[in-house]
């Protein structure tokens, strides 16, 4: 049922823009047509990795709008609605449903760093103010704040908070919250994609997934048709491009790289205070792509 609301191979996809900054309509159209033609079933819009500080509530409106449209009943799309600011937060988040979001991604709230209660409090607010279903963010290294094992033990309590997206790290405690929650468990660390779906997640929330949403639902197969031997050598060949795109600069400043380097995009455009990529990092990231590019894959992403 899940898997259903938010599907299983999602990509925390790049907010495609002209050179001058405004949002290109063209490299929108093409990069949700790459996505769902490589597998990715569930995109997420407005989310970090698409520069959600940088964009206008009339922006983010605008782009769950326009990615609905296009992925029509393909895909789900999911909106990123969180800032350190409930009444934002809601607002947002009630103008991504009337946009045609089928759910909601919500990041615990940054810089403010309320306390656990808080936490609970906000998300409770926001799940209240639409009829969509909620997937929680937990990245405590961008937030500041942690959302506690307890804490998503309690707001699974609420029929609308249905998944977790974990950027947190910490498999043992995504182990014990699925094993005393019905919340469903999104990688959201690509290098750990391999051990979160191995461990019982449902599915990803892949940055890589931008370039190569067709390795991320070989993997995601290969994992469940219990072929760990094949998952296994997919992840292998996947971790160079995850240390590229992850460990060199900044997701969504590879991310578009790669996407350029694809031809997917026309533009690696970033908003300040992101900055596109040097060439020395542009070398690195060709590196890793390259036997990806190279080799067909081997295992179809329907298996």
């Amino acid at each position: 049922m899940t898997e259903t609301l938010f599907g299983s191979n999602l990509v925390a996809m790049v907010t495609p823009m002209e050179p001058g900054g405004a949002l290109s309509e063209p490299g929108l159209t093409s990069l949700v047509e790459h996505l769902l033609a490589t597998g990715c079933d569930g995109i997420v819009v407005g989310g970090t990795t698409g520069e959600s500080p940088t964009l206008t509530d009339t922006e983010a409106a605008r782009l769950v709008h326009a990615v609905a449209n296009l992925a029509g009943n393909r895909a789900r799309v999911i909106a990123g609605v969180g800032t350190y600011d409930t009444t934002a937060c809601i607002r947002r988040a009630m103008e991504a449903e009337a946009a045609g979001a089928d759910a909601l991604l919500l990041v615990c709230p940054y810089y403010s760093k309320p306390t656990q209660a808080g936490i609970v409090a906000h998300c409770q607010a926001v799940a209240d103010a639409t009829d969509l279903p909620v997937m929680l963010y937990d990245v405590p290294a961008r937030t500041g704040t942690a959302i506690e094992a307890a804490t998503l033990i309690a707001l699974a309590r609420h029929p609308k908070i249905r998944a977790v997206k974990d950027a947190k790290g910490d498999l043992f405690e995504a182990m014990t919250v699925m094993a005393r929650t019905s919340l469903a468990y999104y990688c959201g660390i690509d290098e750990l994609n391999l051990p979160y779906l191995a461990a019982g997640a449902t599915g990803l929330v892949s940055v890589v997934g931008n370039a190569f949403a067709d390795r991320n639902a070989a993997l995601i197969a290969a994992v469940g048709g219990g072929d760990l031997d094949t998952a296994r050598s997919l992840n292998a060949a996947l971790l160079p491009l995850a240390e590229a795109v992850m460990r060199t600069s900044q997701g969504a400043i590879m991310a578009k790289a790669a996407l350029t380097e694809l031809g997917v995009i026309p533009h690696a455009t970033v908003r300040l205070p992101l900055l596109e990529s040097p060439p020395e990092h542009l070398r690195r990231l060709r590196d890793a792509m390259a036997p990806l590019r190279a080799r067909a894959l081997a295992v179809s992403p329907q298996a």
